[in-house]
């Protein structure tokens, strides 16, 4: 019967939003070392708190597997010195694999005989073993980390305490001057230190000392508790995961209640109250049935309900001063015109190298303007679109989005509502900002959504203009998901069009802050392209697009985003279809020797003459090649494209059954040359199908 491990890490409070990658970075670091060292191993399960991490792992066996191995050594006529005796190089392998040269043995591999040794390790007891456990607690790492007194070790938070156990026998070990024991602290305030009887003995043990070590326990708990009083009160919570999942990494013994505050508060926009209570002080709002937010709160305290009704009073005084001012910088703001604040942009930095917002805002407007037209709106929509890309930016220098940066656009929309502007135009300037995250929402409306693609992609050509790219994890002004947004919204649009036109449009309009970001916007439109196309990239891998397809889709010189997915999508859906390998067989033949075309006809654009041809075979691969390029210029369906690629499989083969391609007649290499460069074109603009893996 296999055994229970138990390795719990006690820390200082540690911020709520590294526990859940802390633990699954424990669970994994503790499976790798349970296979690495031979010990099997069954449920592995986890416990986070802000005060602990934890794994405890069933059925881990009595003591490590046994291993047989054949060691490979030097060759045989290294080993064996010319008078037959063991040369020190054997002397030396066989030393180093603590036997003797009286174990080896010889063995062939591809014609040269080889030392080996047949090689038993007896495996270690468990207990033993697990004492490696010191090596995964060190090796941690966190995204932020500290040291602590003396010590030059960092980590995230002061280690306190460190319970390791298989069954009832302690694991020893130490790291800094914290010696692993049986013992875990309880809740600060309401628990103590705790013996543990036995590894399998840990979640009750806790739970005595008020910690709820489970955290989807500890949510179920939070979320019962929630919703238990709303029904109490007749209220409405609205549902928040976040909310919900910050909370419960940030308490360890939950208990749930109310608190309230003075109704003159809910004069201020519902959103500012909300992101008040949520933001800033993890509350949860709660509304009447009618969806209308009420003077009143939820908070989850850590600990139970003794004099919680003292905690609520605490918690309201707080949230009290928190809308207090609220209120006066909503008032302040009233005193204002749209105006007054675009004024303001002129003194507010973009980007060192980049210029002011009042810069970036008339950039988006050229932005916006030029996109407008491509995607087909209306004369009345491009007039809305432009009004909404003029004062798109004025809410960053307004009061309240000083003291609330997460309201951006949504006080836009507010204040613009408020001063008079039409609603689809208070309406782009909330969107613009969408999606906030990369799997958030999008904008609704045409205008929003255009304004949005407008405000992204000047933030990703002029950085790369000003060479400031993504490199490795490095990415602080999160263009890479800026430009997932933008490949989002376009797809969500379905909006066809040309990325490489649309730059080439803008490259000369563009009012450019200075020179420098001009030559590197003209020297970089080509990694700006390859940028937002990649990004497509994990459009696909949510669709669960083979590997080989996304690479032959994104190699392709396509440059409508929409087409790239339609492309993926036809290529997955033929891939098992009884021609698709002979057809991809052809056209990547065509691909490998289309490149010679360049070198022959060195910088001039390769031309087919008819009066050039030998074959019949030449001939009628000329026409269907000819007749297919009609086909595609009549057809955006990226299915018929593919179809019409297919019917090209015969007439190809034929033409390489039948003709030498690089004929020693230079005019008659140069003429097939051309006919397959133009073909190569053609196959492109579908997709780089020599990336595409066939058996």
């Amino acid at each position: 019967m296999g055994h229970t491990l138990l390795l719990e890490i006690g820390l200082e409070e540690m911020p709520a939003n590294v526990i859940p990658s802390s633990i699954d970075q424990l669970k994994k670091k503790t499976e790798q070392f349970l296979q690495e060292n031979r010990l099997s191993f069954g449920t592995v399960s986890t416990f986070s708190t802000p005060r602990r991490l934890t794994v405890q792992v069933e059925n881990v066996a009595e003591k490590q597997e046994d291993k047989s191995e054949s060691v490979k050594g030097p060759a045989k006529k290294i080993a064996v010195a010319e008078d037959g005796s063991w040369s020190k190089a054997a002397q030396g392998f066989v030393r180093g694999q603590g036997m003797t040269v009286e174990d080896i043995e010889f063995k062939e591999i591809k014609g040269v005989e080889y030392v080996f040794v047949e090689k038993f390790t007896e495996g270690l007891p468990a207990l033993e073993v697990l004492k490696g456990l010191q090596n995964v607690v060190t090796s941690m790492n966190f995204p932020i980390s500290m040291r602590w007194a003396d010590h030059t070790f960092r980590y995230i938070r002061p280690i306190h305490w460190m319970a390791a156990m298989l069954d009832e026998e302690i694991i020893p070990f130490s790291v800094l001057d914290v010696q692993s024991g049986n013992q875990v602290r309880g809740h600060r305030f309401l628990g103590s230190v705790a013996t543990i009887p036995t590894a399998s003995e840990y979640e009750k043990t806790v739970a005595d000392e008020y910690v709820i070590a489970d955290r989807n326990k500890r949510k179920q708990m939070i979320a019962e508790q929630i919703q238990h009083l709303a029904a109490d009160k007749g209220w409405s919570v609205v549902p928040d995961e976040e909310l919900l999942n910050e909370v419960t990494d940030m308490v360890e013994y939950p208990t749930a209640y109310y608190g309230s505050f003075d109704e003159e508060f809910l004069q201020v926009p519902a959103e500012v109250l909300v992101t008040s209570m949520k933001d800033h002080q993890r509350y949860f709002s709660v509304q009447n049935e009618q969806g209308e937010l009420l003077p009143y709160f939820i908070f989850v305290r850590n600990g139970n309900e003794n004099h919680i009704e003292n905690v609520a009073k605490g918690n309201e005084k707080v949230l009290t001063a928190r809308l207090a001012d609220a209120v006066f910088f909503f008032e302040e703001d009233k005193k204002y015109t749209i105006e007054d604040f675009l004024a303001k942009l002129n003194q507010v930095t973009f980007h060192v190298k980049l210029g002011s917002l009042a810069e970036k805002t008339k950039r988006i407007q050229l932005i916006a303007s030029t996109l407008g037209k491509m995607v087909g709106l209306s004369d009345e929509e491009l007039n809305l679109v432009e009004r909404a890309a003029g004062i798109a930016k004025f809410d960053l220098v307004t009061s309240m989005v000083d003291e609330f940066p997460e309201l951006q656009g949504v006080m836009g929309e507010k204040y613009a509502l408020m001063q008079g502007e039409k609603p689809v135009v208070a309406q782009a300037i909330r969107e613009h900002y969408m999606p906030t995250s990369s799997e958030g929402e999008l904008p609704a409306s045409n205008i929003g959504a255009v304004l949005s693609i407008a405000d992204k992609l000047d933030s990703v050509m002029m950085f790369f203009a000003a060479d400031v790219i993504p490199s490795g994890s490095n990415d602080p002004y999160a263009l890479r998901r800026q430009a997932y947004g933008i490949v989002r919204i376009i797809l969500d649009k379905q909006w066809p069009f040309s990325l490489k036109q649309l730059l080439g449009q803008l490259k000369e309009s563009l009012p450019y802050p200075n020179e420098d970001v001009k030559n590197g916007f003209e020297e970089r439109t080509a990694d700006i392209r390859r940028f937002v196309k990649d990004r497509v990239r994990q459009v696909l891998q949510t669709k669960n697009i083979r590997h080989d397809v996304m690479e032959a889709t994104l190699k392709s010189e396509q440059e409508d985003l929409c087409l790239l997915v339609e492309t993926a999508d036809v290529l997955e859906a033929h891939h098992e279809d009884e021609d698709f390998k002979p057809v991809i067989e052809s056209l990547t033949r065509v691909l490998n020797l289309a490149d010679k075309a360049s070198e022959e006809w060195a910088g001039e654009k390769p031309i087919i003459r008819d009066t050039l041809f030998e074959t019949v075979s030449e001939r009628e691969l000329a026409e269907a090649l000819a007749k297919a390029r009609q086909r595609q210029s009549e057809s955006q369906n990226i299915g018929e494209v593919y179809e019409t690629l297919a019917k090209l499989h015969p007439f190809i083969d034929s033409f390489f059954d039948e003709n030498m391609v690089m004929a020693e007649d230079q005019d008659i290499r140069k003429n097939r040359l051309a006919m397959l460069s133009s073909l190569a074109e053609l196959i492109l603009s579908f997709a780089s199908v020599d990336h595409l893996v066939i058996k």
